[in-house]
């Protein structure tokens, strides 16, 4: 990964919560924009929201000036096209998807590149995660669907920079990548809720690149299954990774919400992903 997509981010003081609003905010009713501050000039700011069979995406550019509103349309438009395409291409729930197709063995990962890239990840997460993610221990077989969210946003985004808007924001649920500056000019300031208690003050993030990704944000049991018993993970209300890369963040998120705070020592000094949230229930 090149060193300008590292993450940077910075734990901002609560004070600081007060008195400059937030840009995005995470939470257990829905991700959303706050009203935008004032635009430097020179930039082109647009907000979009799309929404698959799966999921609703909401994406916020900020590009320059230079680039024409006709460039920064098409660059939308192959994002927002990505993220129909992998709904369409890869939903397990679709019989004619490339992963059902996988799952009956009717097709091999390597048939398709992006779909060999999506099953190398999920190895390579039940791997770092000590099996506590595991895509082929889910009832019908393989099902990427704890890292496929936060995949398709990455490839969105892919898109975007080749576009050359380097300067962006795309949610889903309580997921998110950013990239470069709000359309202030400054970091983009994240508000994270707590997943139950709204009587919590947010934990405020300022970020110029990276990802957060939770599981369990509406306190829902049953949805993720312990892949050692079979049986609904039932230790955490919720879990909330920040890293490089959202698919990551995903997977990693997933898994603590599996393993419980056993899943913590998977983030020692030397790792790019950091927990903010693992609550007991």
């Amino acid at each position: 990964m090149r060193i300008d997509e590292q993450p940077r981010t910075r734990w901002v003081d609560q004070s600081a919560f007060h008195s400059r609003r937030p840009d995005l905010r995470l939470g257990p009713r829905s991700q959303r924009f706050d009203r935008p501050g004032a635009v430097t000039g020179d930039r082109i700011a647009v907000r979009h929201t799309v929404r698959t069979s799966t999921a609703e995406y909401a994406l916020l550019l900020n590009a320059p000036e230079w680039l024409g509103h006709r460039r920064v349309g098409e660059a939308l438009r192959d994002a927002v096209a990505e993220l129909r395409a992998i709904d369409l291409t890869y939903g397990p729930n679709r019989p004619e998807s490339l992963v059902s197709r996988l799952r009956r063995g009717e097709i091999s990962a390597e048939s398709y590149p992006p779909l060999a890239d999506l099953v190398d990840r999920c190895a390579a997460m039940r791997a770092a995660t000590d099996g506590w993610f595991d895509a082929w221990a889910v009832p019908g077989g393989f099902d990427p669907g704890g890292l496929l969210g936060g995949w398709a946003v990455e490839r969105a985004a892919a898109r975007l920079r080749a576009a050359g808007v380097h300067d962006y924001a795309v949610l889903t649920g309580a997921d998110l990548v950013v990239r470069g500056h709000a359309p202030h000019g400054g970091p983009w300031r994240v508000a994270v809720h707590h997943p139950t208690d709204r009587r919590r003050a947010p934990l405020v993030l300022e970020m110029t690149a990276g990802a957060v990704g939770t599981s369990g944000v509406t306190g829902r049991q049953g949805h993720v299954v312990d892949p050692h018993t079979g049986e609904p993970a039932d230790q955490l209300v919720a879990a909330t990774v920040v890293g490089p890369d959202l698919a990551v963040a995903d997977a990693y998120a997933t898994a603590l919400y599996a393993a419980g705070s056993a899943g913590l020592a998977w983030f020692g000094s030397g790792s790019d992903y950091r927990p903010l949230f693992a609550h007991r229930r």
